[in-house]
């Protein structure tokens, strides 16, 4: 009887084990932004600017419970934020740090397929100011290419996508005069590149072609004069006689 009884409280224990399991089960999906940038590998700078500006926090809260709209993020890589101006990233204050970050993130999941026929400019966390914030998002189904009045370029590739969270890979940060300040001048576009000089022997003789012209026809003219000698002499000779 005891050793009935004993095997039923056992049941009993597992049956209770496996359902609280069941219950503390979490959420399908990511629930940190911070690890699906780290995971890549080459996010550290972006990372280290949404935990400053603390947009990291929302974004997490909103993802572990699963609720609303989701987000989309575009993530510069290390090699965009070094390939700023030197100093650009510390010289911004708190604001425009904070304003950098969210001009970054779309309050809204959107796949790749949806940038073809999302309206422009896109409403990011930085507002819907489409003066200061700009983000036009245009997709031909093969490239899509972001412009912001400042900034031009592509998505790389796509570091994460589970229908709640879409994070896109950019090779360049995205600053707006809403970022910069009104007064802040555009950068300056890239010097055109370089075209090799054309050789001046292309174009003109050298001095040793024309000397040996000269020369030639000198001598020509010494071999007309000759000719021309002989024939007199011999108009001379048959003439007196």
């Amino acid at each position: 009887m005891m050793k009935q009884l004993s095997s039923f409280l056992l049941l009993l224990a597992l049956l209770h084990l496996c359902n609280k399991s069941s219950g503390q089960s979490s959420p399908s999906g990511a629930s940190d932004i911070t690890s699906v940038l780290k995971k890549s590998g080459k996010f550290a700078t972006f990372i280290g600017l949404l935990k400053s500006t603390q947009m990291d926090e929302p974004i997490n809260s909103q993802l572990q419970k699963a609720t609303g709209q989701g987000f989309t993020i575009f993530a510069p890589t290390d090699t965009a934020f070094s390939d700023l101006k030197t100093g650009t990233l510390n010289s911004f204050t708190d604001e425009q740090k904070i304003k950098l970050a969210q001009f970054h993130i779309i309050p809204t999941y959107l796949a790749v397929s949806q940038f073809q026929t999302v309206s422009n400019p896109v409403r990011t966390e930085a507002g819907n100011d489409a003066v200061g914030f700009p983000l036009n998002v245009i997709s031909n189904g093969t490239q899509v290419n972001i412009t912001t009045g400042l900034v031009n370029t592509t998505v790389d590739s796509t570091v994460y996508s589970d229908g709640q969270l879409a994070v896109y890979e950019i090779p360049d940060v995205l600053l707006s005069q809403g970022i910069l300040g009104k007064g802040a001048p555009a950068p300056a576009p890239l010097p055109p590149k370089a075209r090799k000089a054309s050789p001046s022997t292309s174009l003109a003789p050298s001095k040793s072609t024309t000397a040996s012209v000269d020369s030639s026809s000198a001598v020509d003219l010494n071999r007309y004069a000759s000719i021309v000698t002989s024939i007199g002499v011999a108009v001379l000779a048959a003439l007196s006689l």
